[in-house]
């Protein structure tokens, strides 16, 4: 500032802009920067994403469903993705050049481009989807096995029988009379038919390189049909959350040539190991990462028995409980039907229930007098101290007959005549 016959004069600098004061970096650092990108960039590019690298014909017909159902669907997103930045860009406010039309409000030829193309692409959607679910069909036998390789006909797949346990996999071979534990073997290009089921909750069996997920349910039997292209070792894994071992119940698939699958099963069979049901009582209990086991012999119809829930001495099985149910039910005896079908109350009496375990599938009292909503004690409870319980009592008339009785009487409700002929 000056002073210059008593009027002040105050000269104004120009003031740097923030990118101006910013220290531009050094030539050394601007290199170890895109040293570094480059570095990530090539740890990820050798990342195997098995999904999209599978090795399983199952598996590659789901791949390119995927890539061919996200090419669609870009088809409309990138063009609005594109669109937003550049209307952005020219109808900016420093663009004097752009057209301002604010009466603008229809144009027949926009219309038919934003109703046609999406309509377009979700008739292909559903044409593909509609095809590959019946293709993909994971109840329905393969008919080829791999792009223009139809199954042989004197192929015979190879059955395996699978149990999802707490937190561990069991495989059964019933032809080759062998069992293992977290491993499972199957010689390449050789169509495999799997039964699924659980021996507690529900859980999911998924070889990412070999075929879809699948839900493994207690008291029930899930059917899978898959062959593996590739000889290699691959991962299968639980993909329902099934409690606290969940994150660690994982399997080893093993694809192998005719010749190494003969060998594995040789091996298997020289294991002295005994899979009975006193042997399936031990691993059905909860436990985790549990190494691989060979069992060089299966007692015939245990699978059987874990599907129908009856391993323990004195549980009844499902089937005989859907006996029971077509025949009327059972009558006085229910009462004692009842305790041989508390599936879930087993572990608790033994001392091995799951981690986590909830009242009342765990047998522990709740930890709040609060009952859940949905769950208020009904008036024909009350006498009971307000505690929902089954009724065991038969009603008057109501069939007693057992599994194996030779004739078992109607259910009431099937007796009851009507008293008048209906006038219609």
């Amino acid at each position: 500032m000056a002073r210059v016959q008593g009027v002040s004069i105050v000269a104004v600098l120009p003031i740097p802009s923030p990118a101006a004061r910013r220290p531009r970096g050094s030539p050394a650092r601007t290199f170890l920067s895109g040293a570094l990108l480059l570095a990530v960039a090539t740890l990820l590019g050798g990342c195997n994403m098995i999904v999209m690298n599978p090795a399983g014909d199952v598996a590659v017909q789901q791949r390119n469903l995927i890539i061919a159902s996200t090419a669609l669907m870009l088809l409309v997103i990138l063009p609005v993705i594109a669109l937003t930045f550049l209307f952005a860009w020219r109808y900016r406010a420093s663009n004097t050049e752009a057209t301002y039309d604010p009466d603008w409000h229809h144009s027949t030829q926009l219309e038919v481009v934003i109703w046609t193309v999406p309509l377009l692409i979700i008739l292909a959607l559903g044409a593909m989807t509609w095809v590959s679910t019946h293709t993909l069909d994971p109840f329905k036998p393969l008919t080829r096995l791999a792009p223009n390789k139809p199954v042989p006909a004197d192929v015979k797949p190879m059955t395996v029988e699978v149990v999802a346990l707490d937190w561990k996999w069991l495989f059964i071979y019933p032809e080759l009379g062998v069992a293992s534990l977290n491993e499972m073997a199957a010689p390449a290009n050789v169509p495999i038919t799997f039964k699924i089921t659980s021996s507690s909750v529900w859980n999911t069996f998924y070889v990412p390189a070999l075929a879809g997920m699948i839900y493994a349910m207690p008291g029930m039997q899930t059917p899978l049909h898959a062959v593996m292209n590739k000889e290699g070792e691959f991962q299968g894994l639980s993909a329902h959350y099934s409690g606290s071992g969940f994150s660690r119940m994982t399997f080893g698939f093993r694809s192998l040539s005719r010749e190494g699958f003969d060998e594995w099963v040789a091996k298997a069979k020289a294991s002295a190991a005994v899979l009975d049901r006193d042997a399936y009582l031990k691993l059905e209990k909860p436990s985790e990462a549990v190494p691989i086991q060979h069992f060089g012999t299966v007692e015939n119809g245990l699978y059987a028995a874990i599907l129908g829930m009856c391993v323990a001495p004195g549980q009844m099985c499902v089937g005989e409980m859907h006996h029971i149910d077509r025949a009327g039910g059972a009558g006085r005896e229910s009462e004692a039907n009842r305790e041989r079908l508390d599936y879930d109350n087993r572990r608790a009496w033994s001392g091995h229930e799951a981690p986590g375990a909830t009242f009342p599938a765990s047998g522990r009292a709740p930890r709040s007098t609060v009952q859940p909503e949905g769950m208020m004690p009904r008036d024909q409870d009350k006498s009971r101290g307000g505690v929902n319980e089954p009724k065991t009592e038969p009603d008057q008339g109501q069939g007693n007959a057992l599994p194996g009785a030779d004739r078992a009487p109607a259910p009431a409700q099937l007796n009851n005549q009507p008293t008048e002929r209906h006038p219609h």
